[in-house]
């Protein structure tokens, strides 16, 4: 072996040593960090305890004598499906985010700046302030009105941009992305000045809240999320070409319009499904990626899987503060994003700025 190739594999060794410790203890972390949210509460909750119930209802066994009954309805029904779907929610954001910053190659690029969270605001305008029904859906007809009004606001976003630029181009999408988001907040505006009477509840869906969610909220969550993370890692690779430029990846063989579509709509679904579930929550999926990629590198075979795991541990914790800083009252979980995550991202941001200049 050349006596110059050992260093660089002693150097690689080390690097996949550190990432893998760095990813056993981000995971440890973010296990604590669920385990937190969902015993903390104004009932306490013992770890024995915990532990009893989730067997019970794993295996179908009675629930032991010594447990409280009212201890097993508040952790099973209300707490444990409250915290995962914060976590799931928290995770397919931040995952939405690593992609779209990588796709439009903007630091502060996210599904957001397509129109998502407008668009799907508008749907759930359209449901709380005309009254629409569907018997069909039930109690998901709300986000099932937020997740096709925000697909539907990013599809003609790519359609228009398609349109224009046929190349895709960046600055194209971002800048249709811009103007349909102004232009559908501009006609909810409209709308809650007609329907005054029932704009608190919008105002209340649009600053975020993870209350009342249940299993079965957690189990479309994972569904997408699993789906959306599976077909993100399969164009990891694409994405990392990308970030060099797109004339860059062209000459390296990738299709830069079908990657970068195919990018947007999976972003899209996750954020979709994520706000149609939680209600408008900024903010993390700008952060928790740009905290990934500081500790782990660029590639998106790492950035993908541990944006998902920083923003859930990061959105459980900020639920956590949300429901217990003023307990019995309850902060918009929107507002404890913003609030925690906005001043920890501008340091971040200007520490870089200073760091190259």
């Amino acid at each position: 072996m050349d006596n110059q190739a050992v260093p660089e594999i002693r150097k690689r060794t080390k690097k996949r040593q550190a990432a893998g410790i760095g990813i056993a203890l981000s995971l440890a972390a973010c296990l604590f960090i669920l385990l937190a949210a969902i015993r903390s509460g104004s009932v306490y909750i013992s770890v024995s305890d915990l532990l009893k119930i989730i067997k019970s209802h794993i295996t179908g066994s009675p629930l032991p004598a010594e447990v409280d009954p009212m201890s097993d309805s508040i952790f099973w029904s209300i707490r444990m499906p409250r915290a995962i779907t914060a976590f799931l929610v928290g995770g397919c954001l931040s995952v939405s985010g690593a992609v779209m910053q990588a796709v439009l190659q903007n630091p502060l690029a996210s599904s957001y700046t397509l129109g998502v969270s407008s668009g799907a605001s508008l749907g759930a305008a359209f449901v709380l302030l005309c009254g629409i029904t569907i018997p069909v859906l039930s109690g998901f007809m709300l986000p099932a009105a937020g997740f096709v009004f925000g697909l539907a606001t990013v599809a003609i976003a790519i359609l228009l941009a398609s349109r224009i630029d046929r190349n895709v181009s960046n600055q194209t999408i971002v800048l249709i992305g811009m103007i349909l988001s102004l232009f559908v907040t501009g006609i909810m505006n409209l709308m809650m000045t007609f329907y005054g009477d029932r704009s608190k509840q919008l105002w209340l869906w649009m600053t975020g809240s993870f209350s009342a969610r249940n299993w079965m909220h957690c189990a479309i969550l994972a569904a997408v999320g699993a789906a959306g993370l599976v077909i993100l890692l399969m164009l990891s690779g694409r994405l990392d070409i990308l970030t060099f430029g797109e004339l860059q990846a062209s000459s390296m063989g990738v299709d830069v319009k079908k990657t970068k579509i195919a990018a947007i709509l999976v972003s899209s679904l996750l954020t979709g499904v994520s706000v149609a579930f939680a209600g408008v929550i900024g903010f993390i999926d700008l952060a928790a990626p740009h905290i990934v990629r500081r500790i782990f590198g660029p590639s998106h075979k790492i950035v993908i899987p541990m944006s998902f795991i920083y923003g859930g541990a990061f959105m459980a914790l900020c639920d956590l503060a949300a429901r217990t800083v003023l307990s019995p009252r309850e902060i918009p979980v929107g507002a404890v994003t913003a609030l925690v995550g906005a001043p920890f991202f501008a340091y971040v941001f200007f520490a870089k700025g200073r760091r190259s200049a």
